[in-house]
């Protein structure tokens, strides 16, 4: 049963455009965005008028933003410019009141490969500054599980998640696949402090599938996420899409393509959907 589960997406993946994303949200019966890439622009790149301009649309359709899907953490522990930003990380919460969103999701920096602990004082350093630019404007933090970066694998989660309290969690099951980390392991691990899931399956060898056709153990994480009170849910497709396909049928003989390969990024969209529906 889905009545108490709100759903949301990255409905960037159905359309560039702002009025396409909300097209693809009525259809499927979605409740709202995280918001991530808006009319060509990342979210952290617009103004604070198209944040107004985005909201109307959104609320006139009957939608919510839930979360801003920023790329704020998601630079280079070693050299990039983090005062930079921390800039843009207060102009990102800025949008998130605008937009009426509770949550920005965020990252733990990429930090070079097999040396994640030499960079750990540095990360917490970072994440307890961005955690301080947001100490008192009511808009939550969230860190997702994304491979390169510090937080990639269930332990170093737990790390940060216990370090800053005040930090929320997301979960990626795909993204810990792409990690190498078992993921009901890191469930079991992070559970308590998790806010809300994005859903994204993988196959062993990465490659991204509908939920609950990979080895994620979706259907598992989204029952114990529900049965310790869990209610929101973002859908991240990132299902591949290949446009020629409409060229290759002939007739009833279509040309062999993966079952898991899409004629559109709609189609992908809609397909997302429907895969998560059929677990809940």
């Amino acid at each position: 049963m889905m009545e108490n589960m709100q759903l949301y997406a990255f409905a960037d993946e159905a359309s560039g455009r702002v009025d396409g994303q909300i097209a693809a949200m009525c259809r499927n019966g979605l409740q709202g965005l995280e918001i991530r890439g808006v009319d060509g622009q990342s979210i952290a790149d617009i103004t604070e008028d198209k944040a107004r301009e985005v909201r109307k649309k959104l609320e006139d359709a009957g939608l919510s933003c839930w979360s801003i899907g920023s790329p704020i953490g998601k630079i280079g522990i070693q050299s990039d410019d983090f005062p930079a930003h921390l800039d843009k990380l207060r102009h990102v919460l800025c949008l998130a009141d605008i937009l009426g969103a509770e949550n920005v999701r965020m990252f733990s920096f990429f930090v070079p490969e097999g040396q994640a602990e030499n960079w750990r004082g540095k990360v917490i350093d970072q994440m307890g500054q961005m955690l301080e630019a947001a100490k008192g404007t009511g808009i939550a933090l969230c860190h997702e599980n994304e491979k390169g970066i510090y937080g990639d694998i269930a332990v170093r989660c737990h790390d940060l998640l216990t370090t800053f309290p005040e930090l929320d969690g997301i979960f990626d099951p795909a993204n810990f696949i792409q990690s190498g980390q078992p993921t009901w392991d890191a469930w079991q691990l992070l559970h308590s402090r998790i806010k809300y899931l994005h859903i994204k399956d993988a196959l062993e060898n990465g490659r991204v599938v509908p939920a609950g056709k990979g080895i994620g153990q979706v259907k598992q994480i989204l029952d114990a996420y529900r049965a310790q009170g869990g209610h929101a849910l973002t859908i991240e497709p990132h299902l591949s899409v290949f446009d020629g396909l409409k060229d290759l049928e002939q007739g009833e003989n279509r040309t062999h393509i993966d079952q898991y390969c899409y004629e559109s990024s709609d189609a992908a969209f809609d397909a997302a959907c429907q895969a998560l529906k059929a677990l809940l």
